[in-house]
């Protein structure tokens, strides 16, 4: 294969060269398409275009596979926990039991939040969504630490270590905040998601026994949700970056773009969905009926995928641990009764499978995290928790490579050159 494009323009033919990934997927540089030309391309929502060149995480939708730097999201999701995943993703390798140590205890360390941020939470309105709070405590970090210095390796290590290890806290306070609970300050002795469940649902007044299995399946939540190639939040952090921006007002841009019902909004969307067939008396067949009607606006939220075109290798991984949850609890819900009966439909109907309209890792994580207890609005936050690191590792690798300032360009459609009018001439 020729190693590059010929691109006819007019009566212009030009020779743009071709970039094959590791894997095999081809790309062609268009770099220079515009001042050999004149001519840009026009890519609504980016479908088509690739941002950069990584070595993070590989995912091919047509087959299922998602791996974070060549290791199987299957192994990593039985074998290790989030934060060796976590070191894998920000550094590139994975730890040695020394190096996984120290990542630990360097989180840990930094835990805490300065006891000012207790004020800017006291500012926010009662019934602030967390998201919203999520993004502003982190952004105001950089008031707190203005030392940090993208040059620096150090500097930027410690920053690695307030964000991972102040995430936690900052969204259980956010919860706490919400429901009119008085704060509870982290335990290090804890693991990293005991101290995360810990800070949510403890109150002063008692102990809080937190289930392994709860922890268990939050810690492969937090590994499946780690990183997903260059979405819209992921694209958010490395186009905010490559202004400098520092590394916290980045990672709360791409909060605030995981916010979005489209993004991270859809395991919400599912709970919401679920609510709506409950309250119109749980008939899950005639939902169903409306979701293959061409006509009817009814759409099942959690089914398909805009980049899986077979089934989410991520869904596979849940199913098992929402169906473990689900037996433990043993005590009946009329919501996820219905999304039960909805799995088993998607499963077994003709129509889905002909579609590839499978449960999505979004159906599932929305399914557990209400089992668990958490509240919908708190969804998205635990989704952030879980790409914390993937936000990381794509800010650092942008950073440390061949970068340039994001500037896209766009086709005007506008008026063209227009005269003034005064005021009194105006209609």
């Amino acid at each position: 294969m020729e190693n590059t494009a010929k691109i006819e323009i007019n009566d212009k033919s030009i020779e743009m060269p071709l970039i094959t990934g590791s894997e095999g997927e081809i790309g062609i540089d268009i770099s220079k398409l515009r001042s050999q030309t004149k001519t840009i391309t026009l890519d609504p929502g980016f479908v088509n275009t690739g941002s950069c060149e990584s070595g993070i995480t590989f995912l091919n939708g047509e087959k299922g596979v998602l791996r974070y730097r060549g290791y199987p999201i299957e192994e990593l999701a039985e074998k290790s926990n989030f934060l060796e995943v976590s070191f894998l993703l920000i550094y590139g390798e994975l730890p040695t039991p020394q190096q996984l140590e120290d990542f630990e205890s360097n989180i840990k360390m930094h835990t805490m939040l300065h006891e000012d941020v207790r004020h800017i939470y006291q500012a926010f309105p009662k019934d602030a969504h967390p998201m919203a709070i999520l993004s502003s405590i982190v952004c105001a970090l950089s008031t707190f630490y203005p030392d940090f210095s993208a040059t620096d390796s150090n500097a930027v290590d410690l920053a690695i270590w307030r964000l991972m290890g102040k995430l936690p806290t900052i969204a259980a306070w956010s919860y706490k905040k919400n429901i009119g609970q008085p704060f509870v300050y982290p335990v290090n002795e804890y693991s990293y998601t005991k101290n995360f469940l810990n800070m949510l649902f403890a109150v002063p007044a008692t102990d809080n026994e937190i289930p392994t299995e709860f922890e268990q399946a939050l810690n492969v939540l937090f590994i499946l949700h780690a990183d997903h190639e260059q979405n819209c939040s992921t694209s958010t952090v490395r186009l905010v970056g490559s202004s400098e921006a520092n590394l916290f007002a980045s990672i709360s841009s791409g909060i605030a773009a995981l916010w979005g019902p489209l993004h991270g909004g859809a395991n919400q969307a599912v709970l919401e969905m679920l609510k709506q067939i409950h309250n119109d008396g749980g008939d899950v067949q005639k939902f169903v009926k409306m979701a293959k009607d061409k006509d009817s606006k009814f759409r099942l939220m959690g089914f398909g995928h805009r980049v899986y075109k077979n089934f989410d290798p991520r869904a596979t991984i849940l199913k098992g641990y929402c169906d473990k949850i689900l037996a433990l609890l043993g005590t009946p819900d009329p919501l996820l009764d219905i999304a039960k009966q909805l799995e088993e439909a998607a499963l077994t109907d003709e129509y889905f499978i002909e579609r590839n309209l499978y449960p999505n890792v979004d159906f599932y994580s929305g399914i557990i995290y209400k089992a668990l207890g958490f509240p919908t609005d708190m969804f998205t936050v635990l989704f952030s928790l879980g790409r914390l690191p993937g936000w990381i590792a794509h800010w650092l690798e942008m950073r440390n490579g061949v970068s340039k300032i994001g500037r896209p360009r766009q086709i005007y459609t506008g008026y063209t050159e227009r005269n003034y009018a005064s005021l009194n001439q105006r209609n």
